[in-house]
């Protein structure tokens, strides 16, 4: 019996011991596991009861777990990569939520791309991302110039310093023939259009004007995030519209505690750098240096007694305003969210009379239904932007437009007369008239001359978001940019030097000599855009997933064009704004429509086999009306794979790499920049001097789509658990089938057409980007951003010669100085060889006056760009630096003004001219003389910051900033600023690196207040 007793106990000993772990089985946990910056779910988490055990769980799609485990657990272990390990106690309950922290932040941002988002990590192309702490900072009139300078691959030139003057935007190397290729614009999901209502002037006696930036209808203030897609594997899902890259702008949305924030600015700008011409006294004595008569003008001289800085008299010191009001919030529950915002800047232009007014209005509102299985999406902006131009022009004569005639003109002249009228050297006719246009004072052509625009735009986007079945859903969105711009130009009739203008006498209408002249240009845009698309999102515990898009795109795009002229008022002598107070109107406006169609296809997938391998495939069909019937579809195709190194069972855990990727992509975009009918006979209806029609060109079937093949890699890594991470990227682009507006010999039934030239231009060069948190203390810290580009252009298989970049002043009519040829860059200079003055002054020439040569490209090689961020406590203190090397700078400024020539004339010159011993007869041909380099280094932006350390429940937050732009410049090119480019554009092609008085850039300071409520 005691044996049996004893048997017994060990046996119920050792099947209790058996039956523990089964027990201790029945204690289940759940939760939900998410991401703590968004709240979003995160899938395929592993949640064990201790590092290293086995067994445990994995979140499903909806970062969900259900785990079981010992009764005696103490905590539960959370991993998942490139998050950071969470270890939570258990405490005796059931269910467990838990929010995760990314460890390394930037590779789990997320970025716009084409149709979507998508993680940093999982991009297989290559597309940069600017945030609001990345943005330039001060007065920003335009989207472009937050991401100046930035973003390596991507270059912004300024047209001028102008408020809201146009840029040229180069994503990784010029890429086209014609003028005016820009990258396309998509706001929230809208493409939009160039054109964007903008309006050039008419030419009016002095040249012509350039059309305003098509973004400045934008509140900077009002965007989250602008990504540019650099590469064709990124871009090919825009097909044709994204031919020169893709500029992709988000704006700011409702969340949560979001509240009332306000923002105020007060900025003072002044010229940066001024022509250094001669003063009154150093003039006259130029004058008797080259034998010319100094005296009084009564003695025949150069001398009217005055003592006048022309530049004093146009430029300024400015004071611009801006303010912004938003408020917005998101639901608990966040099935809803809206932002209202409104803004206004009044920007003052360095140069008189010259402004930008915006006034902007903006909601987005998101609201959810269903469990949030439908959803609705609305972004609507409306702008009213109010320009005020002073007459400087691109094309002026040798008289000059506003800044031409103050740089040149005597300094001795007065600014009135002893009548008070205007001083004009030709003198005034009986009636009070001035005599002739041979003379422009730089004062009367800015008080007496009234050119402004108003521009209206309304940009509305409706989205509706229904997910269907198994990861599916549908989305479609409508979209309307209509754009009404007016342009108003008022000419005094006693205006000096402007008696004759252009526009009216190239039709022998009689001159509006003491009548005065109005002229009013109407521009009207109207774009729409359908959309459709179906998408597909899964993911598997293993880290593997797969999104697909396949959607459909119809885009109408119209444009019209009106002027009118009027003249002679009821009150001559006066300056009259009013259109209708003018006696006598030109009978038939002046003018043009245009519109097109263009219908897409398109598709895209991205697989990603556990979280190792990547690869994007996309295809896009476009079908145009610019083309005819056998050209009128185009295909590009995409494919980009990505390596993620770091997540190969070879790799060391813990090791160097927190991530270490490959990636490779191939893709092909098209170009349809022409204008619609481009491939057809288009006649045009006259009615005067005669009635009838003529043609503008003839019909070619065979012309095709432009294309752009790109194929590149690139290496991206993060090291120092992310504080410091980077890519290297090589980029190869070719541009084929190049389209072109050809003249045809005369005589013919039509002067043009338009056809595909064979030849390739080729982009090839390096990216390198890179951002290390230097140091991450408690009170102090410092990160630093660096990225560089080289970049080498050069047009190949090219049987063609084509001439650009025209040249205006005195005796350079009809001169350019770049040409579009086989084996060298696009724009290349080309010209006579300069080799300084002879002992008896005259210029030497090697090779002969008459003799030009290729000389060197206004491409840069290399551009860079360099960020430090500094935080102290409450304090802030950022600058940005950005260089460009290995380009060249056409100065027709130099060309058209300053050469000792012009003392002879009574007209001033540079001190620098004055002092050499250049011979007055000594002519100022088109040559490598006025050719510079313009490498530059600039301290493009400095910020001074303080955060106050507020305790109130009526104030969030409240901050001061100082900014200042364009502190520093340093550079051998003698102009006013290396980065500019005079569009000087001929028979329709491009032209770069021309510097013709352009309107001066300035140097800005800024004090900001922004508060949260």
């Amino acid at each position: 019996m005691q044996i049996k007793h004893l048997l017994s106990v060990c046996f119920f000993a050792v099947l209790c011991l058996m039956l523990q772990p089964a027990m201790a089985q029945n204690k289940v946990i759940t939760g939900k596991v998410t991401d703590k910056k968004d709240g979003s779910p995160l899938i395929g988490v592993s949640v064990v009861t201790a590092i290293g055990a086995r067994g445990g769980a994995i979140t499903d799609a909806n970062g969900a777990y259900k785990i079981s485990v010992p009764a005696n657990a103490a905590s539960l272990t959370f991993t998942y990569v490139g998050f950071l390990n969470v270890t939570v106690p258990i405490n005796g309950r059931s269910a467990i939520d838990v929010q995760m922290e990314e460890a390394n932040r930037a590779l789990n941002e997320v970025v716009v791309i084409g149709y979507g988002t998508q993680k940093v990590k999982d991009a297989t192309g290559s597309v940069a991302t600017l945030g609001t702490k990345d943005f330039n900072k001060g007065v920003i009139s335009t989207p472009d110039q937050l991401l100046q300078g930035r973003i390596s691959g991507v270059q912004v030139t300024p047209s001028s310093g102008e408020p809201g003057a146009g840029a040229t935007i180069a994503i990784r190397g010029a890429g086209s023939l014609r003028a005016n290729d820009a990258p396309l614009y998509v706001i929230d999901g809208i493409p939009i259009d160039n054109s964007g209502g903008t309006t050039g002037s008419y030419g009016v006696g002095a040249g012509s004007s350039s059309a305003r930036n098509p973004l400045s209808f934008l509140n900077p203030a009002d965007i989250e995030n602008i990504s540019v897609l650099k590469d064709a594997s990124s871009a090919a899902i825009y097909g044709s519209r994204g031919a020169n890259g893709v500029i992709l702008i988000t704006t700011r949305k409702g969340r949560k505690g979001q509240g009332i924030q306000f923002s105020s600015n007060t900025s003072v700008s002044s010229p940066a750098k001024r022509y250094d011409v001669l003063g009154r006294d150093a003039f006259l004595k130029a004058v008797a240096s080259v034998g010319a008569n100094a005296g009084p003008v009564s003695e025949g001289g150069v001398d009217y007694g005055g003592n006048t800085d022309w530049q004093k008299e146009i430029f300024r010191t400015s004071v611009s305003q801006n303010y912004n009001l938003s408020f917005g919030g998101a639901s608990k529950d966040n099935t809803g969210s809206f932002r209202a915002s409104f803004g206004y800047d009044n920007q003052q232009g360095i140069v008189k009379n010259s402004s930008l007014k915006r006034l902007n209005g903006r909601i987005n509102a998101s609201q959810s239904f269903l469990n949030d299985r439908l959803k609705f999406d609305l972004q609507s902006t409306y702008s009213n932007v109010k320009d005020q131009f002073a007459p400087i022009t691109n094309n002026a004569g040798f008289n000059g437009s506003l800044i031409g005639a103050a740089i040149q003109l005597n300094p001795t002249v007065p600014v009135f007369d002893t009548q008070g009228r205007y001083y004009d050297i030709n003198g005034y006719n009986d009636a009070g008239y001035p005599n002739g246009n041979s003379f422009r004072n730089p004062v009367s052509l800015l008080n007496q001359l009234d050119d402004r625009d108003n521009i209206n735009r309304f940009l509305n986007n409706l989205t509706v978001t229904l997910k269907l079945f198994g990861g599916i859903y549908y989305k479609g969105n409508v979209g309307a940019d209509i754009s009404r711009g007016q342009r108003k130009a008022f000419y005094d009739p006693k205006i000096v030097g402007f008696t004759d203008a252009i526009g009216i006498k190239q039709i022998n209408y009689p001159s509006p000599t003491g009548n005065g002249t109005a002229i009013i240009t109407h521009n009207e845009v109207t774009n729409y855009t359908t959309e459709h698309t179906l998408n597909y999102d899964k993911k598997w515990k293993d880290g593997s997933s797969i999104t697909a898009l396949a959607g459909y795109s119809y885009q109408t795009f119209k444009n019209f064009n009106r002027n009118e002229f009027g003249f002679g008022t009821s009150t001559p002598g006066v300056l009259v704004k009013n259109y209708d107070d003018f006696k006598t109107h030109l009978p038939y406006p002046v003018g043009d429509s245009s519109s097109y169609k263009l219908q897409s296809y398109f598709a895209r997938v991205n697989y990603s086999y556990k979280d190792r391998y990547i690869v994007t495939g996309t295809i896009r069909r476009d079908g145009s009306s610019r083309f005819g019937d056998s050209h009128k579809y185009g295909n590009f195709p995409a494919v980009a794979v990505k390596w993620r190194i770091t997540n190969e069972e070879f790799m060391p855990k813990g090791g160097l790499f927190d991530d270490l990727s490959l990636r490779l992509n191939y893709g092909k975009t098209g170009n349809q920049e022409i204008p619609d009918l481009g491939s057809q006979n288009l006649w045009q209806y006259i009615t005067f001097p005669r009635d009838g029609t003529e043609q503008l060109h003839q019909n070619n079937p065979d012309l095709k789509w432009q294309s752009n093949i790109t194929y590149g890699a690139g290496l991206d890594f993060s090291i120092i658990h992310g504080r410091l991470n980077g890519s290297v990227d090589y980029f190869h682009k070719s541009i084929k089938d190049l389209l072109f507006l050809q003249d045809l010999p005369q005589p013919t039934a039509a002067p043009r057409l338009y056809r595909n030239l064979d030849g390739d231009v080729i982009n090839q060069g390096v990216e390198v980007g890179l951002n290390f948190a230097a140091v991450q203390g408690k009170d102090f810290s410092w990160d630093v951003a660096y990225n560089m580009t080289f970049i080498k252009n050069t047009l190949k298989n090219f049987n063609a010669y084509i001439v650009t970049g025209n040249i205006d002043g005195q005796g350079l009519s009809g001169a350019y100085a770049q040409i579009i040829t086989n084996g060298v860059p696009l724009y290349t200079f080309n010209m006579p060889n300069y080799a300084g003055l002879d002992k008896n002054g005259f210029g030497i020439y090697p090779q002969g006056i008459d003799v030009p040569s290729l000389q060197g490209s206004p491409n840069p090689k290399f551009t860079a760009s360099l960020t430090n961020n500094f935080g102290y406590k409450n304090w802030t203190f950022s600058f940005f630096l950005n260089a460009a090397t290995g380009f060249y700078i056409y100065n027709n400024t130099a060309n058209a003004f300053f050469y000792k020539g012009n003392l002879l004339s009574g007209r001033n010159v540079t001190k620098a001219v004055a002092a050499t011993n250049e011979n007055p007869l000594n002519s100022g041909e088109v040559s490598t003389r006025f050719l510079e380099k313009g490498d530059f280094l600039r301290l493009s932006n400095a910020t001074l910051g303080y955060t106050f350390p507020i305790k109130s429940n009526a104030i969030k937050t409240l901050r001061v900033s100082l900014t200042g732009q364009n502190l520093l410049l340093f550079t051998n090119y003698s102009g006013l600023d290396p980065e500019v480019n005079t569009d000087k554009q001929r028979n329709d092609v491009a032209s770069k690196g021309i510097d013709y008085t352009s309107y001066p850039k300035a140097r800005i300071f800024t004090l900001g207040v922004n508060a949260s409520f």
